[in-house]
């Protein structure tokens, strides 16, 4: 049965802590940035206030979230158990409690934020540790595995990156905090979440689609070109000249094509005819994800450089390609994971509920209705520079994120 593919010997609450913490991050981000609605509505990003919220949603959020994911995927998927979890809980404590501090003293004090940094990467390098040392012991390495360890190569790479910003802001510029800060967030964006939904995506959506028999044909293609665009677009920042990006960029694109191919094979050789809609959200993102490096590779061959171009396009990235699709899978792993915990063992010796009715599908479809509406109103808001519309859908935003983690939470205790 498909539920068993998801069971592990991982302590059910070591992903769960991750996963809770992620979710209470998501809604503070989001209430942060209803609160400052007016300063983006002038389109100003480059303020504590949003760096605090940015850093809630994507460490927070984004990265505890991908943590806990992994502490339960990567057995799964590399059929290898968790190195240490008495280790891994310590890393939950140790990494919680750094990013809350470094999150808000961006917002309050971001000359001392450097030190709740520290903190943040002491938990990620423990983080980095415990999954190399899983990893290590895969006795064949496959193509998912190489997806992975470049995600978490390019996570390191994103934290030192991060570690020498937060250094400039505590003890001043080095002089390079441009080229720092865009290489910064490719390999955040670009390199350590991006690599990652690939190689999940590898595992989970045939899982999700009961799918057979594909080839994965564009894995390695996928991941080499996409390698490429990361290692060529960062350069770019550095070297200066537009044909450098223009490659880069180019590169990048292919990749993500290439990457699709393979998910549009594997969907093709499905089992399951009606996919769940938390499942087809997560599908969405991967074309919301194309469509934006597509965009992105046009502003750059075109030199587009209209104001705020690149920090809208660099949300709608993150938003409706990374957020989406970790909303989109978490409702689908979380029942998955507490069904597998306090059921499996008591399938046929008494009655116990299905997996369909662990979660509120129907809900689901309303509140994926809901994030897209919110997204497509601030855009639409901060075009035409309409304040009142703008906090309306930063409301609606915040709104849908607080019921979407009291949604997760209700399946915990059912």
């Amino acid at each position: 049965m498909m539920e068993t593919n998801m069971k592990t010997d991982t302590n059910i609450k070591l992903p769960i802590s991750f996963i809770l913490y992620g979710l209470a991050a998501f809604v503070v981000s989001q209430l942060i940035l209803f609160l400052n609605s007016s300063d983006l509505i002038e389109g100003q990003f480059r303020i504590p206030d949003i760096w605090m919220a940015v850093h809630f949603l994507m460490l927070g959020f984004a990265v505890m979230t991908a943590m806990g994911a992994m502490y339960q995927l990567v057995p799964v998927a590399f059929l290898t158990p968790i190195w240490n979890q008495t280790f891994g809980f310590i890393q939950f404590f140790i990494t919680a409690v750094g990013m809350t501090l470094f999150a808000i003293l961006l917002g309050f004090h971001t000359n001392i934020a450097i030190y709740g940094g520290i903190l943040a990467i002491i938990g990620i390098l423990m983080f980095l540790f415990q999954m190399i040392k899983t990893i290590s012991v895969q006795k064949e390495k496959t193509t998912m595995t190489y997806f992975i360890l470049v995600a978490l190569v390019s996570f390191l790479l994103t934290i030192t990156a991060g570690f020498i910003l937060a250094w400039n802001l505590a003890f001043g510029d080095s002089g390079y905090h441009e080229n720092i800060l865009y290489s910064h967030i490719t390999l955040g964006i670009a390199g350590w979440f991006t690599l990652l939904i690939f190689g999940m995506s590898y595992k989970l959506v045939p899982m999700f689609s009961l799918s057979h028999g594909f080839t994965m044909k564009w894995a390695k293609p996928a991941l080499y070109t996409y390698i490429g665009g990361l290692v060529v677009t960062i350069i770019s920042y550095w070297v200066h000249m537009s044909t450098v990006q223009s490659i880069g960029f180019f590169l990048l694109f292919a990749g993500f094509g290439l990457f699709s191919l393979d998910m549009k094979e594997i969907l093709s050789k499905r089992i399951k005819k009606k996919l769940d809609q938390p499942f087809q959200f997560s599908l969405f993102a991967i074309f919301n994800g194309l469509i934006i490096h597509f965009l992105a590779l046009l502003i750059v061959l075109l030199d587009f450089t209209t104001e705020n171009v690149w920090p809208w396009l660099i949300y709608l990235y993150i938003v409706t390609w990374i957020v989406f699709s970790i909303l989109g899978y978490l409702y689908k792993i979380v029942p998955f994971l507490w069904w597998t915990h306090k059921y499996s063992e008591k399938v046929g010796k008494e009655k116990v509920p299905t997996l369909k009715e662990m979660m509120n599908e129907k809900l689901s479809g309303i509140l994926y209705s809901l994030f897209i509406v919110s997204v497509l109103g601030i855009i639409i808001s901060i075009g035409l520079k309409n304040g009142i519309s703008l906090y309306g859908f930063t409301g609606l935003m915040t709104a849908t994120s607080c019921i979407y983690a009291i949604s997760i939470i209700k399946v915990l205790l059912k």
